[in-house]
């Protein structure tokens, strides 16, 4: 199961928009275009179906509110539209789920609950459709959706599922090389890493151990004179930690912990370690950063090969990632920012890239001259 296609209204950048996705999706534009406000969507989707942390209200609040996620430019309609579709064979859509929310007028002027939609194979009969009647006459029950409540999405439950398995992972070295001298507050969901360690500690030994191999295998390709990567904990604290061998003028070598690793290699485990979860959707922010232009240059063809039967959403700002061949034209969309909204365009539907593309250009050097600001060239004479 992935999304198919999701249409966005008055959300952060996006005033109207509506975007198709592939299994792998590369999504390009300049600094501030809204890469990563793109991303959150499913991050929020994810928190809203989390039925113990809160739901919709708690997911809203993390994000300032109402006034922070929806748009400035929301004028005549101030509500926040997300209709999402979903796909398990590529072509047929298996689901639909709306969600439509509005603010109290007042009160508390608590985010509710507009519209609550869900379709099955049916598309025109509804399974949920909110507010119902039981909605109208106890309005508090519309401060959250059906899809956080466990005695309510019975029949879309494996929507909720999808959402509650998203991974976003935009792992900090600093925060993991340093977590016990920062250690007391993790984020909710740990998205830049701080408890990584611990997330591999959580796997079972088997599991641990098989894709520590794989990783081991990047690594020593990657990484000049490392040669073995293993797990171990603490004697004295049975805190979980990562070491590694480099070739060295010891016969025996030399064992690094985590602490020492570079932080392409750290990114690089982070990477290749949450590929191998297979959750239903992955978010990958610029995973090209720290590490070098020739790694980068086989990055999608490794996503595509780890990635399994889930969905990944990479932001990217690199012509050596996009370089890879295997990369088709509905794998890329651009964000263009206006000064009311930010346009999402797929790539195949601009004119000039699928004539450089068509000419024997790759897909970096063919669409990134779009995602950069129009005044950059004279940067160096400010």
């Amino acid at each position: 199961m992935r999304i198919h296609s999701i249409k966005i209204r008055n959300w952060k950048n996006f005033t109207d928009a509506d975007v198709s996705l592939s299994s792998r999706t590369f999504i390009v534009g300049a600094n501030a275009s809204g890469k990563s406000n793109f991303l959150d969507i499913f991050r929020f989707l994810r928190d809203v179906a989390n039925s113990s942390g809160g739901g919709l209200q708690k997911a809203l609040k993390d994000r300032g509110g109402m006034s922070k996620v929806r748009s400035l430019a929301a004028r005549r309609d101030p509500n926040i539209l997300l209709d999402l579709k979903f796909t398990e064979d590529g072509d047929s859509i298996c689901w639909r789920y709306v969600l439509e929310i509005s603010q109290e007028t007042a009160g508390k002027r608590r985010p509710v609950v507009k519209r609550e939609v869900v379709y099955g194979d049916n598309p025109d009969t509804p399974l949920l459709d909110r507010p119902t009647p039981e909605d109208r006459q106890d309005p508090e029950r519309l401060t959250q959706t059906n899809l956080e409540q466990v005695n309510s999405n019975h029949e879309f439950r494996p929507i909720a599922d999808f959402f509650g398995k998203t991974v976003y992972l935009h792992l900090v070295p600093q925060l993991l090389k340093y977590a016990e001298g920062l250690s007391g507050h993790y984020l909710e969901n740990d998205p830049f890493g701080q408890g990584f360690l611990d997330r591999i500690a959580s796997a079972t030994e088997r599991r641990r151990k098989k894709r520590l191999t794989k990783i081991q295998e990047v690594l020593k390709k990657a990484v000049p004179q490392l040669e073995e990567l293993q797990f171990e904990r603490d004697p004295s604290n049975g805190k979980p930690h990562l070491k590694a061998k480099y070739a060295h003028w010891r016969v025996n070598g030399a064992w690094q912990r985590e602490e020492q690793f570079s932080d392409g290699t750290l990114r690089l485990i982070g990477l290749f370690w949450v590929l191998q979860e297979d959750p239903g959707l992955l978010l990958l922010e610029e995973p090209e950063l720290s590490l070098n232009a020739k790694i980068v240059s086989f990055l999608a063809p490794f996503i595509y090969k780890l990635q399994g039967k889930g969905q990944v959403l990479v932001t990217t700002h690199s012509h050596d990632l996009l370089a890879d061949e295997g990369i088709s034209l509905d794998e890329v969309v651009l964000l263009e920012p206006s000064t009311d909204a930010t346009k999402i365009r797929p790539a195949k539907d601009l004119t000039d890239v699928v004539a450089l593309v068509e000419g024997g250009l790759s897909l970096g050097p063919a669409i990134l001259p779009h995602a950069a600001p129009p005044e950059i060239d004279s940067l160096a004479s400010v």
